[in-house]
């Protein structure tokens, strides 16, 4: 994976009376609880992470998803959080490394679905839980209550769960079919349960989760690993889920339908002027305001609005109209770029050579950092890379960079 730093961003949402995060007891967790988002208000708050009482943080960066073994999950990571399906931590941190528990994932599974307004409407918090465990859940996990009765409703667990078992790790085999089972494809998996997997372990997969395993690999929801093995009883990190999430969000039913309304797609008319997109989107040109913190995303690589190209194609998420997360998902190419910022960080092939170069620009008053991809014959002019904090130029061409000038 093409490594991605990112600068850090806190966008504050103003409330309309919500609660703040409700705690776990083993961490203060914004993927738990309850906030009632009306109006937004583009404020960034460089080092806030604490859940006010009438206003919601949305992070979508977190100073912990560093480390070429996570850093390839930021922009999953930054998708869910801009619509608030899989969050971080009131500290600040989202522990990408950390093992998911059920709840968690069952949690992330109900909103992804777009069920979290029922999920915590007073009458799922006071449903009746038939399972053994009712008690544990109600007693540790009182904000949970109403996203397991949602999750029940939507046959989400098998229909031998006689537990929830919040604490115990989802393990691949269990997020898998869960995953399946939010897609509503669970009629297609048992049309599959004959079928053949080719894994070298598939005799540790159960007869009955085979059809969930097939199913899934056909949608490109999760594959194997190098050694062609499965491993269903691998605990989920967090990062891994984020990816599970953003690509079964992606094949939901009734997505890009209009039930999405934070999602705009469409084709980049203009190149961007100031923080404003002009978006091509069903035969008309609308207009998105771009937050100054906006994750971007073009090539796999984190960039500066600057970059992007007329004609490309873009996934944008969206809070009361403003974008927070940018995705070029068709890139158009062989086009020219200049741009010109002060120089961060840079990272090298196996070979000595530089793979990408981090710059740090202004825009709209904020400073962002953005990551650069280096041609293998990228020219240096000026000098040699200077330590940190120099002005340089970078030029290229679809989306690599060929040229670097040092000021």
């Amino acid at each position: 994976m093409k490594t991605m730093i990112a600068a850090g961003l806190a966008v504050s949402m103003l409330a309309g009376g919500g609660a703040s995060a409700l705690a776990n007891g083993k961490g203060n967790s914004r993927d738990q609880g309850k906030n009632n988002d009306s109006k937004y208000t583009t404020q960034a708050k460089s080092n806030s992470n604490s859940s006010t009482k009438g206003n919601v943080n949305i992070i979508l960066n977190f100073p912990d998803v560093t480390g070429a073994d996570v850093e390839w999950a930021m922009k999953y990571i930054a998708s869910l959080a801009s619509k608030r399906v899989f969050e971080g931590y009131e500290d600040g941190t989202f522990q990408p490394r950390k093992t998911i528990t059920r709840i968690e994932a069952l949690t992330a599974a109900v909103r992804l679905m777009g069920l979290r307004e029922q999920a915590e409407s007073a009458e799922e918090m006071n449903s009746n839980l038939n399972f053994k465990d009712a008690d544990q859940v109600k007693k540790q996990y009182a904000w949970a209550t109403g996203y397991v009765a949602v999750a029940a409703e939507n046959d989400l667990f098998l229909e031998s769960d006689d537990k929830v078992q919040p604490d115990k790790p989802a393990d691949r085999l269990w997020a898998t079919t869960l995953l399946v089972k939010a897609m509503k494809l669970g009629t297609e998996a048992k049309a599959k349960m004959n079928e053949k997997l080719t894994f070298r372990d598939a005799a540790q997969i159960p007869a009955g989760s085979v059809g969930y395993v097939k199913v899934a690999l056909e949608k490109g929801l999760i594959d194997g690993y190098e050694d062609n093995t499965f491993r269903p009883d691998r605990p989920v990190t967090r990062a891994e889920l984020a990816a599970l999430l953003d690509r079964t969000g992606e094949q939901l039913p009734g997505n890009g339908s209009g039930q999405d309304q934070t999602l705009v797609t469409g084709k980049l008319a203009a190149a961007p002027a100031g923080n404003v997109l002009q978006v091509e989107k069903d035969g008309q040109t609308v207009s998105i305001v771009v937050d100054a913190n906006a994750f971007i995303f073009r090539n796999g690589s984190r960039v500066a609005l600057g970059a992007l190209v007329a004609g490309d194609t873009l996934k944008i998420r969206t809070y009361n109209g403003t974008a927070l997360f940018v995705e070029v998902t068709n890139a158009v190419t062989n086009t020219s770029f200049t741009v010109v910022g002060v120089y961060k960080d840079m990272t090298l092939t196996a070979e000595g050579k530089i793979a990408t170069i981090k710059i740090a620009q202004t825009v709209n008053g904020t400073v962002q950092e953005a990551v650069y991809n280096a041609a293998p014959t990228v020219s240096i002019t000026g000098g040699s890379l200077p330590a940190t904090d120099r002005l340089i130029e970078l030029k290229g061409a679809s989306a690599l960079v060929t040229e670097i000038k040092i000021y």
